[in-house]
């Protein structure tokens, strides 16, 4: 057997490891996190702090890199390390697995290296300061750029070990062994970071973590077998430097995970905490191992867990501090070669699902709002899960990996939690569930629900709404508010008689509704019917669709080459001055002042002219509109000064008000709802969407006092006879009690600002009319956490909601890390009430440069159809 050759290379010079960031960017957080699936690797968590995760590491190693006869590499990671130099999880699993291989002669040629990236510089001090016949002054080792604030690169810092070479290069196994950040006292690393001026931001952890994975899994020769193991510090919610807990440090990895658990008195308590708090944040745990200590704590472990997660037990480690632990891991061999075993077998499960959920979404679904045609296997997107505003993608390419991509459609609208607050409603959430379960709730109160109904009262009720009615989804929401404004109308105009309960008198009497073109309020049908004529409502898609509406045609505001600009229907064009279709700036449109302007008459008699009289058959029983932007219809912005007139029109004739929020509510458009915007108020207003965060179904319909009043009466005929199973849910009423609060908190949600009560602008507005001016675009919206942009299209194309003409536009911007999802050619930006302006700034540059991409290939397709 080859002897061994050590050596050991310290230099303050030379630099002999990599710092590994993505080339492409300077700044953290800004290109989208990739991790690399082409190997096993797990997290490795514990239920408390000495454990020994550094012994199951090492264990690990052992069994994937001695005696063995295949080549094999292993990639060991400790993100973060106190106590440096005195102590080193890399460095003991490093000198350990040496030791081991004394012992083991390695069939194979064995290179082992070790290395120390960043560190504090106490840390950078004391690692020198005890090397012999070296010294280091603090001025010494600079913070170089790449460095996270406060640490410097170990100048330099490498050790390797490396078997005499035998046979080919291909036939080599290889440890390498990584401590990322290294802080000098043996403190938690928060208050290492702190006392040690080293603080790093969470984004600039993962970011190496993920790097480091990259550099050492990647285009790894497929002759050998990797495995990679990412060693936590402390239990599994112990801070990180930064001071956020780890396990919602490293959840955008959201790597499988091997939880050592707590075999001592206390340790069955522990391990099953530890365990629901990985679970609790989505993680997924492939195996528990815990060091036997005669208590037989195994037993009730596997009991909770009902052989979900595999339960290994390692032997007592000995205590006796010259015990070198040679013994101790030839006694656990087994145990750990089956654990290598089942993170290998889970592994291969998780790709072959991932590799199959395209074909067999295929083959398996009806996906909503889309032509199967259309879509070829390879363009399905495959998520693993989502952690705050970014789904995590599976890439199913040369290099398999998940890869981060910006929700910019906020998945249908729904989503405004960023990471912190999704692990704050997943754990109210299963509060209220182990609590509550489902009840049901007519006659009944329990708290989330009426927590839930004082906040919509008390904000997007305030000054007007006495009861909220609870659904499951904004088209029921819709549904319910058009039979209270029905009655109430009804009441009000005498056509309901009291001796018949609520039957009319008059077969032919019918209630219609007054609408705008373009709207959209669900797909339940009786929600079509209260829509205008739209690809929703043909016959193709709803034979039934009567329309029972007078849709009106409003007047819209865009920006348009920097100016925004007021485009009015046929019958108001010679009317109006061309000073009137032209905005100073956006605030100027939805000021009040302009309610006294000649626009005001015009935009009265232009509604007087369409609105019938009150008399049978056909009555207006009510309005409803979506305030300020029609969501589906377009992203198309609404005169906030027409859909005032429309709603002083109808309140002068008592046809109740509807105001469709399911969509605007809830800091969508930059207030809580978009009531606010326009300064008027509704008799009756429909809440979904960003109720709840978007994780769970809820829809809330709030009515006035006057509509609630037109329900009362002797017999239970007389009352709203409408309901579901899963009426005000305890699940959807804490999350949305949870969203309420978290939302508005000028405290949590930086983009509040506690002055005005609005969302500070999100949206750059020099990339904003950078955007409109561009050839390729049509007219832009910007408002809220809402962009949005219509393309110029040329007469050959169909720009409705059927155009395919953005195909390409979608397919770039998705590959740049951005999931988009369009309305024809209406492509459109959406962010949460918590994103940062920073990261609205990325979207819209991002688009910009992919928009330029587009229009330079639509300008080639268009001249090389004038050559041919």
């Amino acid at each position: 057997m080859p002897s061994f050759l050590f050596y050991l290379r310290r230099s303050r010079h030379r630099h002999h490891f990599r710092l590994l960031h993505d080339r492409r960017s300077s700044t953290a957080g800004t290109s989208p996190l990739r991790i690399p699936l082409t190997h096993p690797t797990y997290l490795v968590w514990s239920a408390n702090t000495s454990l020994g995760k550094t012994l199951v590491s090492t264990g690990l190693a052992f069994s994937s890199l001695l005696d063995r006869s295949v080549p094999a590499k292993f990639l060991y990671l400790k993100p973060v390390q106190t106590g440096f130099p005195v102590d080193s999880d890399s460095l003991f699993l490093f000198n350990k697995l040496y030791s081991l291989s004394l012992v083991h002669r390695p069939r194979l040629p064995l290179h082992s290296s070790h290395y120390v990236l960043q560190s504090s510089l106490s840390a950078s001090n004391s690692f020198y300061n005890s090397l012999p016949g070296t010294s280091l002054d603090a001025s010494s080792p600079l913070r170089l750029p790449g460095c996270a604030s406060g640490m410097v690169k170990l100048n330099s810092y490498e050790e390797k070990r490396v078997l005499d070479k035998v046979g080919g290069s291909s036939r080599v196994s290889e440890l390498i062994s990584k401590t990322i950040f290294a802080y000098n006292e043996a403190v938690s690393p928060h208050l290492a970071a702190e006392r040690e001026g080293g603080v790093v931001e969470d984004s600039m952890v993962v970011e190496m973590v993920g790097s480091c994975l990259r550099e050492g899994l990647e285009a790894e020769s497929e002759e050998r077998e990797v495995m990679c193991v990412v060693e936590t510090a402390g239990g599994v919610a112990s801070p990180s430097p930064s001071g956020t807990l780890q396990c919602d440090l490293y959840r955008p990895l959201r790597l499988p995970a091997i939880l050592v658990g707590d075999g001592r008195l206390g340790g069955i308590s522990a391990t099953i905490s530890a365990y629901e708090s990985l679970i609790l944040r989505g993680y997924d745990v492939a195996a528990v191992v815990f060091e036997d200590h005669g208590l037989v704590n195994e037993v009730p472990i596997m009991s909770y867990l009902r052989k979900r997660v595999p339960v290994l037990v390692l032997p007592q480690i000995p205590q006796d501090p010259s015990n070198d632990l040679i013994e101790w891991f030839e006694d656990s061999r087994g145990v750990f070669n089956s654990l290598r075993n089942i993170m290998h077998s889970s592994y291969e499960e998780k790709m072959q699902k991932l590799l199959h959920m395209r074909k067999k979404a295929k083959d398996k679904f009806w996906w909503p709002f889309t032509q199967h045609g259309l879509v070829p296997e390879e363009c399905v997107t495959v998520i693993d899960s989502r952690c705050g505003e970014s789904f995590a993608v599976f890439k199913d390419t040369k290099d398999r990996s998940i890869t981060q991509m910006f929700d910019a459609c906020a998945s249908w609208w729904t989503q405004g939690p960023d990471a912190t607050l999704q692990t704050e409603l997943a754990r109210d959430m299963g509060y209220a569930a182990a609590r509550y379960g489902h009840v049901m709730f007519p006659e009944n109160v329990h708290e989330p629900a009426l927590e839930c109904a004082e906040l919509l009262l008390d904000g997007v009720g305030k000054g007007w709404a006495s009861r909220v009615y609870f659904s499951e989804n904004g088209s029921t929401a819709i549904e319910i508010a058009l039979k209270m404004a029905f009655r109430r109308f009804a009441v009000d105009h005498g056509i309901l008689s009291d001796t018949l309960m609520g039957v009319k008198d008059d077969k032919q009497t019918e209630l219609i509704v007054l609408a705008l073109q373009g709207s959209y309020h669900g797909d339940t049908l009786g929600a079509m019917e209260a829509q205008s004529p739209s690809a929703y409502t043909s016959f193709l898609q709803q034979p039934w669709y009567t329309g029972r509406g007078l849709f009106l045609d409003p007047p819209t505001v865009f920006l348009s080459k920097s100016i925004w600009t007021l485009e009015v229907p046929e019958p108001l064009h010679p009317k109006i001055l061309e000073s009137e279709l032209i905005f100073s700036s956006r605030e100027e449109m939805f000021s009040k002042s302009r309610d006294e302007s000649e626009l005001t008459q015009l935009y009265s008699s232009y509604i007087l002219q369409h609105l019938p009289g009150i008399g049978g058959p056909k009555y207006i029983g009510a309005l409803i509109i979506e305030p300020v932007i029609q969501g589906a219809g377009g992203m198309r912005m609404v005169d906030p000064l027409f859909h005032r007139v429309l709603v002083k029109e109808c309140r002068n004739r008592r046809i109740p008000v509807i105001f469709d929020e399911v969509f605007t509510g809830f800091w969508r458009l930059g207030a809580e709802c978009g009531a606010e915007l326009l300064g008027v108020e509704p008799d009756i207003a429909c809440y979904a969407k960003l109720l709840t965060g978007g994780i769970i179904p809820l829809a809330a319909t709030l009515a006035s006092a006057e509509i609630f009043d037109a329900f009362m009466g002797e017999s239970k005929l007389n009352a709203l006879l409408h309901g579901h199973s899963y009426t005000a849910h305890a699940m959807g009423c804490t999350a949305a009690v949870k969203s309420i609060k978290w939302f508005k908190h000028p405290e949590i949600n930086s983009n509040i600002n506690a002055e005005v009560k609005l969302l500070n602008e999100l949206w750059d507005i020099k990339l904003v009319n950078q955007l409109s001016n561009h050839p390729a675009v049509q007219r832009v919206i910007a408002l809220g956490t809402l962009f949005a942009m219509e393309l110029q299209v040329d007469g050959n194309n169909n720009n409705g909601y059927g155009s395919l003409f953005s195909k390409a536009l979608l397919q770039m911007l998705r590959d740049d890390g951005i999931y988009v999802r369009p309305l024809g050619n209406v492509v459109y930006l959406m962010c949460g009430p918590c994103t940062s302006p920073e990261i609205c700034s990325r979207l819209l540059t991002k688009l910009y440069h992919n928009l330029d991409e587009f229009h330079g290939l639509q300008s080639n397709d268009e001249i090389m159809g004038i050559v041919g």
